[in-house]
């Protein structure tokens, strides 16, 4: 079983106690997010991997030791963008590109997987602004990554609202052609593997390949056997992903980011790192069902 913790919360920036605390005891408890009495229990020992997403590894790097019988990597999301779009991450520059490459000198290379993404368009934001700071990005984290996954905003209806605060552009195709040629011509100065996640574009055209951010190929690598491919029904078509379990839990991450879609209201957190739940509890009438 492969955990993904997570692509709705960044685990290791907010809830790494609660993490290691379930962690000790043996089982993670998630609720169906449509429907909170329908509770999965994920047992540790059935775990084969962790695949962590995130866009602050410090509090992580504060209890890397008690990660150390487990095995796991990082996608590590690290844009260019200020806080007019990304209100709550710590400064690029100064903290998150110094924790990156810490995090990939304690775990290696191969585990920390660059992630910038989502690729919006403003006025401030232009495409010579992407080139630009992706270099200065690539510049100094290019020896600590393999690779760079990249992926072009998607509009979900419930984050319209914060959008509008940003005047987003419509990005074009010819526009995404060159945003793709640029930073591809980028990563290759720099001797990174440019991929993309969940893009429905014709990759022939560029010397990039289509991503699998959950990847049965590195999984294999980090436990030392063969792991087979699932491709994970529950994402969209274009993703790659191998089949895995989400620990985390919509509208609780604190970075609140305006692109987010696992973030489509005011944050309301009822957390306690002793709870099984990351937030919230089980429900008496709760049903819990063992993932196998």
């Amino acid at each position: 079983m492969i955990v993904s913790a997570s692509r709705r919360t960044d685990i290791p920036a907010f809830y790494m106690d609660w993490f290691l605390y379930r962690l000790k005891e043996g089982a993670f408890y998630v609720a169906n997010p449509f429907n909170n009495k329908q509770v999965y229990l994920v047992a540790v020992k059935d775990i084969d991997c962790f695949v962590f997403w995130t866009k602050n590894p410090l509090p992580f790097l504060e209890k890397i030791e008690e990660m150390k019988d487990y095995n796991y990597y990082f996608q590590f999301t690290l844009n260019s963008y200020g806080r007019d779009i990304e209100p709550d991450v710590p400064s690029k520059n100064d903290i998150i590109i110094n924790a990156f490459i810490k995090l990939s000198q304690k775990i290696g290379r191969d585990r920390v997987i660059w992630r910038y993404d989502p690729i919006i368009l403003t006025k401030k934001y232009t495409i010579e602004y992407h080139l630009k700071y992706f270099e200065k990005i690539a510049e100094r984290i290019h020896d600590y990554t393999t690779k760079c996954i990249i992926s072009f905003i998607d509009i979900y209806d419930k984050i319209k609202k914060n959008l509008q605060d940003i005047e987003m552009m419509t990005i074009t195709k010819e526009e995404r052609e060159r945003v793709i040629q640029g930073l591809t011509a980028i990563a290759k100065k720099y001797d990174l593997v440019i991929e993309t996640c969940s893009e429905d574009i014709d990759i022939n055209k560029y010397d990039i390949k289509k991503s699998k951010c959950i990847d049965d190929n590195l999984i294999s690598k980090i436990i030392g056997k063969q792991y087979p491919y699932i491709k994970d029904k529950y994402q969209r078509k274009e993703c790659n992903c191998l089949s895995s379990i989400d620990i985390g839990v919509y509208n609780t991450c604190l970075h609140k980011c305006k692109y987010c879609y696992a973030n489509s209201e005011n944050i309301k957190i009822n957390h306690d790192f002793h709870s099984k739940l990351l937030t919230g509890d089980i429900l008496d009438d709760s049903k819990i069902s063992i993932k196998k």
